[in-house]
């Protein structure tokens, strides 16, 4: 990836929330409608501050200067969209049905999330992270805005969709870093300095993440998506973009990835899966239907030929379908 032209779009493509017409009313909606939809906008709202948080952490840990700045414009980019999404439950908050509050899903899982980031391995993370722009990319942001249905959402999302775009090219450029020799060398000569303090400190985050995921997912993508998207194709389609990339070579030879793939073969045992079922799918994060590899040998040696950069641009295209 030529990581200067990347800066360069990312500069060029800064907006701001006041571009937006916030004069023209709302369409006229159902008050279950309404309803939905301001809980939408302010669970978005707090998630993209919690995307922010973690771009601050990963411009700390990068050493690229570029890169770096690259993800400076992404903690704006979160900063804004946490802005137009909380200004868009005003909009749409008309008859003020409710008071509405942050799903305590993530209320629970934002700090030990940014922990992970902060202490885990770097690929650990970047793992969730490219996991939850795949899911809010392909499927929730597009099922939303067709579920809402109006000219200021359609504004809204096209902005928020082309910053979104950006960020999971450079995602999946640092999976491909995460997934090399030169990070490998790099995690050795770390751990072999890291203190008994500092390993428990990771392993401490690590399990608090895997705890609190399931939830997560659940009340931010998973329930959210059965209401804008009960077809679950979107959904489908973003997960089985992020197994295909777990499945890449190097990167399935990673600690976590190998721990994900011993999940999905777990499940599929019918003994593990009676005795240990629930347990697997909370681990999993996902819910049942998703505990097992969606995509076909065929799919999967196609993806391994292919670069990071080509599955990148593949799972933009995917927006359009």
């Amino acid at each position: 990836m030529d990581l200067q032209r990347m800066l360069e779009r990312c500069e060029r493509d800064q907006w701001s929330v006041a571009e937006l017409d916030w004069a023209k009313p709302p369409r006229p909606m159902s008050q279950d409608d309404e309803m939905a939809i301001v809980q939408l906008f302010t669970d978005m709202s707090a998630i993209e501050r919690l995307a922010g948080a973690l771009f601050v952490e990963q411009r700390k840990r990068v050493k690229d200067p570029t890169l770096k700045a690259i993800f400076g414009t992404f903690v704006r980019d979160e900063v804004r969209h946490s802005q137009a999404a909380m200004m868009l439950a005003d909009y749409y908050d008309v008859r003020h049905l409710k008071t509405y509050a942050t799903n305590p899903g993530l209320v629970r899982f934002a700090p030990h999330f940014i922990d992970a980031v902060r202490y885990v391995s770097d690929e650990v993370a970047n793992a969730y992270i490219t996991a939850g722009e795949l899911i809010l990319d392909i499927a929730l942001l597009r099922s939303i805005n067709d579920y809402v249905n109006d000219d200021m959402s359609h504004a809204a999302m096209r902005l928020i969709n082309r910053d979104e775009s950006r960020h999971i090219a450079i995602d999946y450029h640092m999976v491909e870093y995460y997934a090399s020799d030169a990070h490998t060398c790099e995690l050795k000569k770390k751990r072999a300095r890291a203190t008994l303090a500092e390993r428990a400190t990771a392993t401490r985050a690590f399990w608090g993440v895997i705890a609190h995921a399931a939830p997560f997912f659940r009340g931010m993508f998973f329930e959210p998506m059965s209401r804008v998207d009960p077809s679950g194709r979107r959904l489908h389609e973003a997960i089985k973009r992020f197994q295909v990339l777990g499945a890449k070579p190097g990167v399935k030879d990673r600690p976590f990835a190998k721990f994900m793939d011993s999940l999905l073969l777990a499940y599929e045992q019918p003994a593990l899966r009676a005795l240990f079922g629930p347990l697997i799918v909370r681990l999993a994060g996902v819910p049942p239907q998703f505990v097992k590899q969606l995509n076909s040998e065929a799919e999967l040696a196609r993806a391994s030929a292919m670069s990071f950069e080509a599955l990148a641009d593949e799972a933009l295209a995917a927006k359009l379908s």
